[in-house]
């Protein structure tokens, strides 16, 4: 050994020093990449900036130092990292009979849970065809306040989860419900209900999705990080995912704009929430603008 180390330049306890801090190396990884693997028990598809942040206790813990990149990079090298996947059919109908409502929510400030609902529909694969899963999120809190799977698109899916969401949450005076301009959102059964309870009904405006940024958002999460995008292979276990994965997200899942409090946390706060989210330059200030508006409020 000490010839080797002679050929090289460098001394035998330099040598040795170098071994134990790659075990160490080794072994601290080994550790990360294990809890990450248990986190991903219940949240089975969550995003490395997402998981970065959940590893705090734990890093602080065992005395770890890993930065977001290092720690993204040990995600790749070790074939852990998430790789989106884009497939879409259509969920919404306009070209209907029944009123459309104005945009009440451009440029609102949201501060409080249960001031703005905003749902939307999407679907999940089935051996043949699509089940459709109607959520209403709260704007505050990220929550999912109500939600249900149906056969077809009809109204019934959507009207159920907006049932839920009332027989579940405390209705206050200022409450807007969002949503586009789908013939279930506009129905006569739907919009009646709503102005039952004294709802404010708002809708998006020319058929803009960023209009709707937060359901459309919170519809991509539920699916890509709870793997509710895979095939199911019946109507009664997909049914069964979804019960599991809104429970994960709502009680287990950080939020990045609600300060890395889950969506149960905060939904028991007040006030303005802390964003911990940056903005991509890429994308055109126009458009950011256009989200802001509704996805921060």
């Amino acid at each position: 050994m000490e010839t080797l180390c002679g050929l090289f330049g460098v001394s035998r306890q330099a040598w040795y020093e170098k071994q134990k801090r790659c075990q160490k190396a080794d072994l601290t990884n080994t550790m990360v990449l294990a809890e990450v693997r248990r986190l991903r028990l219940d949240l089975p598809s969550v995003g490395a900036e997402i998981l970065h942040h959940q590893l705090t206790d734990f890093r602080q813990q065992h005395g770890i130092k890993l930065g977001r990149d290092k720690f993204a990079k040990l995600l790749r090298d070790n074939g852990l990292l998430i790789r989106r996947r884009t497939r879409r059919t259509k969920t919404t109908w306009s070209n209907h009979p029944f009123r459309k409502y104005p945009n009440l929510v451009k440029g609102k400030k949201v501060d409080a849970p249960n001031e703005l609902w905003v749902s939307d529909i999407t679907y999940l694969p089935l051996p043949r065809g699509f089940a459709y899963l109607s959520l209403i999120t709260d704007a505050y809190s990220r929550k999912i306040v109500g939600w249900a799977l149906h056969p077809t698109l009809e109204m019934e899916g959507p009207l159920s989860a907006l049932k839920m969401a009332l027989k579940r949450n405390k209705v206050s005076q200022q409450l807007i419900h969002h949503s586009d301009r789908g013939v279930q959102y506009c129905c006569h059964a739907y919009t009646g209900l709503l102005r039952k309870n004294k709802i404010a009904i708002s809708m998006t405006e020319q058929g803009d999705p960023y209009e709707n940024a937060l359901a459309e958002r919170v519809n991509r999460t539920i699916k890509e990080d709870m793997l509710l995008n895979r095939g199911f292979i019946s109507y009664a276990a997909a049914e069964e995912a979804v019960q599991r994965a809104i429970e994960n997200y709502n009680q287990l899942r950080p939020h990045r704009s609600c300060g890395y409090n889950t969506p149960e946390q905060a939904h028991r706060l007040q006030g303005e929430l802390v964003k911990k989210w940056r903005v991509k330059k890429r994308q055109q200030p126009g458009k950011m603008q256009q989200i802001a508006s509704i996805v921060t409020a």
